[in-house]
């Protein structure tokens, strides 16, 4: 019995030293995001292990971003995610990156809030806008609510601060305008007093989230790349069956309750994988087409990159 029982101890022993090993082995990424609710399945995949699930350890980093193509080039991440639109920009600027996976589309999540005299956005000529920096979303959402209504960027004035400051300062009273997107649009629904929201994503629907990585680590790491497709698909089976469990994992994120969090997620639609093939079959190229000319005219970018490079629908079939 003795000698059974040292062969068992030994047995386990060297399971448990392979364990290591098997996690130490598993191809790690970091992916740079924002904390925009559109992303939080990301999150929620990294935190709870589903993308571990696939293969694949994914770290979430928070990078701005008008610096995430460059933490990629520097090969810091190996995966972004934000809007087709800054992915054209980061292409135009040297950086392709091909899109594989499509997160979500804001329904009223990105918008522009005025103060309560301003009824019109013609009524913003020459007054300033809290806003992010060129080649950001926010700024991409205001030129195409100004171009969609016969106006261009030179006609207003900006004040270049980030989502989260450009929220908080227009509800501490500066600024005759800001566009920002949830959770940080919310700060600004939850403050009456500050204005009002004029115009959202629902009005002009303008954003449309991606995942992409450069397509040389696309062609050498196929693997690694379905893994954090899969793991996303899987995070938003989550919170269907677990909804309140996955709203404070991903609320907690970025300092909401759970229930303050599904308030802001109402305001996004999470793509599963039918919605992605369906997208994927025209609708997205039409939509880059569009968003590059937006962007040419403008000044944000200089000639149209090849758009078709900055397309890869193989991880979603």
């Amino acid at each position: 019995m003795k000698k059974l029982s040292i062969l068992g101890a030994a047995a386990a022993l060297t399971l448990l030293a392979g364990t290591p090993a098997t996690a130490q082995d598993m191809p790690k990424i970091v992916l740079g995001m924002s904390g925009w609710t559109g992303f939080a399945p990301l999150t929620l995949a990294a935190e709870t292990g589903l993308f571990k699930k696939h293969g694949v350890d994914v770290e979430i980093k928070f990078i701005p971003q008008k610096e995430r193509h460059l933490t990629v080039a520097a090969g810091a991440t190996q995966a972004v995610a934000t809007t087709v639109d800054t992915f054209i920009s980061y292409s135009a600027a040297g950086i392709p990156l091909a899109q594989v996976l499509l997160l979500d589309k804001s329904k009223g999540g990105d918008g522009l809030a005025v103060r309560a005299n301003i009824n019109s956005i013609k009524d913003l000529k020459g007054k300033t806008i809290a806003v992010d920096g060129a080649g950001t979303t926010p700024y991409f959402t205001l030129m195409a609510m100004l171009k969609r209504n016969g106006m261009s960027v030179k006609d207003v004035q900006y004040a270049v601060l980030a989502p989260n400051p450009a929220a908080q300062a227009f509800v501490a009273g500066q600024y005759d305008a800001a566009v920002t997107y949830e959770p940080y649009l919310s700060q600004i629904r939850n403050a009456p007093n500050a204005g009002k929201i004029l115009l959202t994503t629902l009005d002009v629907p303008v954003v449309v989230d991606m995942v992409a990585f450069q397509p040389d680590f696309i062609k050498k790491n196929p693997k690694v790349v379905q893994g954090v497709v899969n793991g996303f698909f899987d995070a938003l089976e989550m919170i269907k069956k677990e909804p309140d469990k996955s709203y404070e994992i991903m609320g907690a994120k970025v300092k909401q309750t759970g229930p303050d969090f599904a308030k802001s997620a109402s305001y996004i639609a999470w793509q599963d994988k039918a919605a992605n093939q369906a997208y994927f079959k025209g609708e997205l190229q039409a939509f880059m087409k569009e968003a590059a000319d937006i962007q040419l005219e403008a000044g944000v970018i200089r000639s149209i990159p090849d758009l078709k490079v900055m397309v890869d629908d193989s991880f979603i079939k």
